[in-house]
């Protein structure tokens, strides 16, 4: 069995990469957009109240959290890309970068590959069936949740291609012949 050259693997990985970081930028820019809802929503509540004029609609509300929905979702994919998830780090900064790679391509393929491929699964038939039924808020004015339910398997999909590049960048700190290092011993 033939292997591809690391230059391809590392090409795809820097596809994805570009993918998740315009994800990012995109995704920034729904804060501003949740922000600006909130604050018209908790503006519009207290002009009904003053004015007897009816400001606020529950598609604001709902608005505002599928636009939170949106930023976690599709926020993922980025927080992986940069290493910003939370992780319990008690002995990871201590050990070599090699065996930091281990860790996280063990991490990788024995927990978020299958949970990504677990959750694109199960949400799969839940989302088929709101699209079918073009399932719509129970609440007065409120809108549509089939497409808001349709970014969860989109989003873990995501997930699981930022860690398929995850992966390719952990394999290549394995592959590399450059000798293990061991970060200096932080003094508190």
């Amino acid at each position: 069995m033939q292997s591809f050259p690391t230059n391809r693997w590392e090409k795809l990985a820097r596809r994805i990469e570009a993918l998740t970081e315009g994800l990012g930028r995109g995704v920034m820019w729904l804060s501003l957009a949740v922000v600006l809802i909130g604050s018209w929503n908790a503006l519009a509540r207290y002009g009904t109240r003053f004015t007897g004029w009816n400001l606020s609609s529950n598609a604001y509300l709902e608005l505002q959290w599928y636009l939170f929905s949106v930023m976690f979702l599709l926020g993922a994919s980025v927080t992986l890309r940069d290493d910003s998830h939370v992780r319990v780090d008690v002995l990871y900064h201590r050990i070599s970068p090699k065996a930091r790679a281990w860790i996280n391509v063990a991490g990788t393929v024995l927990f978020l590959i299958p949970f990504c491929l677990l959750m694109i699964w199960a949400s799969w038939f839940p989302v088929r069936n709101s699209w079918a039924v073009h399932e719509m808020s129970p609440d007065p004015g409120g809108l549509a949740r089939y497409p808001i339910k349709t970014l969860i398997p989109v989003a873990f999909f995501l997930l699981l291609l930022q860690g398929v590049a995850y992966l390719i960048r952990e394999v290549a700190v394995l592959r590399s012949s450059t000798p293990e290092v061991r970060p200096p011993e932080d003094h508190l």
